[in-house]
């Protein structure tokens, strides 16, 4: 199995104060005919943090039935507690998912001692590809290179998606692992110049609603090898991808997604529809990329 390409760090839709599935399994299809490479739900763009364990797992288990080998499905099973994140794991796994995608543990500040055994942990209990999720902007917390490549000789140990926003980070894992352990973007802005350092993909928020454009990039980059053309879609694309960062994400995908009447504007506390103000201002964005008419 192997790791690459462009995956999409799929909302989930609220209706209601639920998970509204049938907007879910259409944004799902709309992934799909772009021609994505995977899917990953219950991540941060998810909302995994206010999901319960069945909600949490039902999310994941409708994202493989209706994806139906398509394409890739990396379940978001991480948590601050090693045991749950071992349960979730396991429930993942049984209810078909490829591949997790475990975040540090946040809140609790472990050490890179305590970081290396926990992932070591979930990655003894659970047979399934790991993927590590390093975003320290949420958990508080750093995975430090030397600590990836400690991690890297674990075999069911994947991947990084890293979302330091370090370009030498990136540059240090890519040297450590001798470039044999594949490192995803998860910064969407820094995507191109994450993969001018290694990176062989992204897991992308910008995709929910620009997939096709994602796969442009990379697709320009590291397929047809023309970095001019790359260049060309990065810059274009570029004020699309910080519009989704205007707010907390999901907040603002949440909010063009629903401009483009794929779903409802719903997110659950402690996150609230994106202001008013900045609503407006993203609304023309996403007019001006073509993506709404009026």
């Amino acid at each position: 199995m192997e790791l690459k390409g462009v995956y999409t760090a799929i909302v989930t839709p609220f209706r209601d104060g639920l998970v509204d599935e049938e907007s879910f399994k259409n944004l799902i299809d709309i992934q799909l005919n772009a021609g994505i490479d995977g899917l990953v739900p219950c991540g941060t763009t998810g909302e995994a943090a206010t999901l319960d364990y069945e909600e949490h797992l039902r999310v994941i288990e409708i994202t493989v039935k209706h994806v139906n080998g398509r394409a890739y499905v990396i379940g978001g099973t991480g948590s601050n507690s090693t045991r749950e994140a071992i349960e979730l794991t396991e429930g993942a796994k049984k209810v078909g998912a490829d591949m997790c995608l475990l975040t540090a543990p946040y809140y609790n500040k472990p050490t890179q001692e305590g970081l290396y055994q926990h992932f070591k942990k979930v990655a003894q209990e659970v047979d399934i590809p790991i993927v590590l999720y390093n975003v320290p902007g949420r958990t508080g917390i750093n995975i430090a290179p030397e600590t990836v490549f400690r991690l890297s000789h674990i075999e069911n140990i994947i991947g990084i998606k890293e979302a330091s926003g370090s370009l030498t980070q990136v540059s240090d894992i890519y040297r450590l692992t001798k470039g044999m352990f594949t490192i995803m973007s998860g910064d969407d802005n820094l995507f191109l110049p994450m993969m001018s350092v290694g990176a062989k993909g992204v897991i992308s928020v910008a995709s929910n609603i620009i997939p096709e454009r994602m796969i442009e990039l990379y697709r320009a980059f590291l397929v047809e090898k023309n970095i001019q053309k790359a260049i060309d879609v990065h810059t274009e694309i570029m004020p699309l991808m910080q519009a989704m960062f205007i707010e907390t994400n999901p907040i603002p995908v949440k909010a063009a997604l629903s401009f483009m009447g794929i779903i409802k504007n719903e997110l659950r506390l402690p996150l609230c529809p994106i202001s008013e103000k900045n609503g407006q201002a993203l609304k023309e964005i996403v007019k001006a990329y073509g993506l709404i008419k009026g």
